[in-house]
């Protein structure tokens, strides 16, 4: 049993939304659900790229990678666009538009004769599940706030977190047992079974008073809000760098595990193992946040995890990093990450509550492609050792650091306003 001040004991039971009036359980699983479809269409066909390239005559074997950037680039720039959408005429609808536009995207990948036939229809899907991210944000900023929100986006991190690292497995256990049209299938069926339990049970969360004019001089006051509220902005960029440093891993993280670790059959199994000391810290995060609060617990990872980066990068530059130490600091590392990553989505959308569409839409398009290209740049960098990505994790832990003191006017660990001390307590008025 626990005492009345035990953390346990202060720390409030999760219940449903009032909006949704769904299970908190189901709710739960299916924002992280719609949040990982994105990780599925990126990283579930890494494996089948040679055979891709293969069954559609593409030469070079640099221009596999297009099937990917096209897709990012639907993903990532119709983000905003959605948000203000979003805000003007509500939620569900637009979802469901994005999840049958993804669904017939998919479609058309699978039929695809030529390589200009999968990227528009790659960069269509893109477009589609662009909706899924943004949308998904706004529905939980609808129904939470504070340190609810917190526990919440903590548990849907710890499920999607694990996406992008499984997924390449995943993929290469189609392609042993069919071919790579197989993998636009398993997409298909992604997006088909999202489609249909969004719609049978997913309800409209933005009341219809609460909604924003579809107006030129609304949408660009949105956006300036979003990108001048300080708290704001310094959570997204902070979380951006830090995204940049995930990216620099996933970028290099096959050429680190095969080439120069030599792990073979196996880098699948580490990096799965890896992704799960990720999923965990999500979970220990929405434990322990009702008690300590997002600044103290994300503050905290944040140093930890630049220290790690150091650690790593004077390992790496000592040539002593051997597969052993490498596996127990990125574990230690992607750990942080699962205290950061959903606080610091939280505290960026917290000021912005009455205009969540809009702020989840620039939130996403900033820290998925900024991340992506930090990522891509440090990666590109690779010298056969694990020298740069030490060095990405350092310095990006320094910047994203740099960035939360400015949010924070110089202060680590506290709120530092009344309404930012509000919004480290209980739930707003209206959230539950």
């Amino acid at each position: 049993m626990t005492s009345p001040t035990s953390p346990a004991a202060r720390a409030p039971a999760p219940q449903p939304a009032a909006k949704l009036a769904l299970p908190f359980a189901e709710f739960v699983i299916m924002i992280a659900a719609l949040m990982a479809l994105n990780a599925l269409a990126m990283d579930v066909m890494l494996p089948a790229l040679p055979e891709i390239g293969d069954a559609l005559s593409i030469a070079d074997p640099n221009d596999r990678q297009q099937i990917l950037i096209s897709y990012m680039i639907g993903f990532g720039v119709a983000q905003l666009f959605y948000g203000p959408i979003s805000d003007a005429f509500g939620r569900r609808a637009l979802l469901l538009g994005g999840l049958a536009v993804y669904s017939l995207a998919s479609i058309g990948s699978l039929m695809s004769e030529t390589l200009d036939q999968l990227l528009l229809a790659r960069l269509v899907q893109g477009i589609g599940c662009a909706a899924t991210r943004v949308i998904a944000v706004s529905v939980v900023r609808d129904c939470f706030s504070g340190r609810r929100m917190g526990q919440v986006m903590s548990l849907v991190m710890m499920i999607f977190m694990a996406v992008p690292i499984v997924a390449p497995s995943i993929g290469q256990v189609v392609l042993l047992a069919s071919n790579w049209h197989w993998i636009f299938s398993l997409l298909l069926g992604a997006g088909l079974i999202m489609l249909v339990w969004c719609w049978v049970r997913l309800p409209e969360t933005l009341a219809r008073e609460d909604r924003k004019p579809l107006a030129v001089r609304s949408i660009a006051s949105a956006y300036a809000r979003t990108v001048t509220t300080r708290v704001s902005l310094g959570y997204m960029l902070a979380m951006t760098f830090v995204f940049g440093g995930l990216f620099s891993f996933i970028t290099m993280s096959q050429q680190i595990f095969v080439d120069v670790f030599g792990l073979g059959v196996w880098f699948p199994v580490v990096f799965a193992g890896i992704a799960l000391t990720m999923s965990g810290a999500s979970f220990m995060n929405s434990r322990l946040v009702a008690t300590y609060g997002m600044r103290r617990i994300s503050h905290v990872a944040t140093l930890v995890f630049i220290l790690l980066g150091g650690l790593l990068l004077a390992l790496s530059l000592a040539q002593t990093i051997n597969v052993y130490a490498f596996v127990i600091i990125m574990s230690l590392l992607m750990s942080s990450f699962g205290f950061i990553g959903p606080n610091f989505n939280t505290m960026a959308m917290e000021p912005l509550g009455d205009i969540a569409g809009t702020a989840s839409s620039v939130l996403g398009f900033t820290t998925t492609l900024g991340g992506a290209m930090l990522g891509a740049y440090m990666g590109h960098h690779f010298d056969g050792t694990t020298t740069y990505l030490g060095l990405g994790f350092f310095a990006y832990g320094l910047v994203g650091l740099a960035l939360v003191l400015l949010a924070e006017r110089g202060r680590l660990f506290h709120a530092q306003h009344d309404e930012d001390a509000r919004s480290e307590g209980a739930p707003a008025s209206g959230a539950h």
